[in-house]
């Protein structure tokens, strides 16, 4: 296939490198650091799922698609961070001639939705992504833990899109286990629910998952944050593969923690590189929905604040 992973941070350079390791050719569209790394000597991954490299020649290193408007790709990988959906979804629906599936494979909640309004439900899918990736220097990721495989679906509840089984073929292949499911919505919320109950928490005071749960005073925080989620998504008419939030409990400190026990968050990492945060898109998300819905979330509404106070912060420290 010819792919672009358009907002090729640690997670799209990752897949980028599996991807065009594999024999597949890849654009990037990434930050200006990172170019003449990419050009220079292509992408390698390390960590869990083993060593991979993919030569320069395998790869097209791009700061914006100007140069690529008239280009035909199989499939397009959105990773930008969520704040930065709107930019990029009105950057990829000025690819002439591209009428592909975009599959949005971002953290929190929203995404899709945005991609159906944009491109139509047609082009319109996401991923679940649970599985950590840092870049350790510029061309070089390692990914740390994974909690799952990777699941790839459309926007229509029942269906599996044949660009869906394409996609989570060709990663499965690759080296990144993934499936092909018939409602991404779910995996979409159990995802959320893991990311408010551990990021913003864990990016407010400092340390990595497992100190979170290892804690009777942050444990109580968790579990009102989960309670409060899973509330909320009930309301919406959504649906998690638990049926309450006792149940998710139990799975999420017996072996969703302990398989992701050393990771440090995102947020942590976008506060002490002075980023925006994707807090909205996780209990911000929660927040704005139960307000919406008449669900009181005030653990989600004080750590969303928090986050956002910390992430002024860092933007006006000198």
């Amino acid at each position: 296939m010819h792919i672009l992973v358009y907002g090729a941070g640690a997670l799209g350079q990752a897949i980028g490198c599996l991807l065009a390791e594999d024999g597949h050719r890849v654009d990037l569209v990434l930050r200006p650091r990172f170019v003449e790394a990419v050009q220079t000597a292509g992408l390698s991954v390390t960590g869990i799922f083993g060593d991979h490299h993919a030569p320069p020649e395998r790869l097209s290193a791009l700061t914006h698609l100007k140069a690529r408007s008239g280009e035909h790709y199989d499939i397009v990988l959105l990773t930008t961070k969520t704040y930065d959906t709107d930019a990029a979804l009105a950057d990829i629906a000025g690819l002439h001639r591209c009428y592909c599936p975009v599959v949005s494979m971002q953290n929190g909640c929203g995404n899709l939705e945005k991609l159906e309004e944009r491109l139509g439900r047609e082009r319109s899918l996401a991923a679940r992504v649970i599985t950590g990736f840092e870049i350790e220097r510029p061309g070089v990721v390692r990914i740390t833990v994974s909690a799952d495989a990777v699941h790839v679906g459309g926007c229509v509840r029942g269906v599996i899109p044949a660009a869906a089984k394409r996609l989570a073929e060709a990663l499965s292949h690759a080296g990144l286990p993934s499936i092909a499911v018939p409602d991404i919505y779910q995996p979409l919320f159990a995802k959320l629910l893991y990311n408010c109950a551990l990021n913003p928490l864990g990016a407010i005071l400092g340390v990595h998952y497992g100190a979170l749960a290892d804690n009777i005073e942050t444990r109580a925080l968790i579990d009102q944050v989960i309670d409060e989620t899973f509330a909320v998504i009930t309301t919406m008419g959504g649906s998690t593969p638990w049926p309450d939030a006792a149940s998710y409990r139990k799975v999420f400190y017996r072996e969703q923690v302990p398989a992701t026990y050393n990771h440090r968050p995102s947020m942590l990492q976008d506060l002490e590189h002075r980023k925006p945060t994707e807090v909205d898109a996780m209990v911000g998300y929660v927040a704005a929905q139960g307000r919406k819905y008449g669900v009181p979330t005030p653990c989600c509404e004080f750590l969303a604040a928090l986050v956002r106070f910390k992430q002024e912060q860092a933007r006006q420290a000198p």
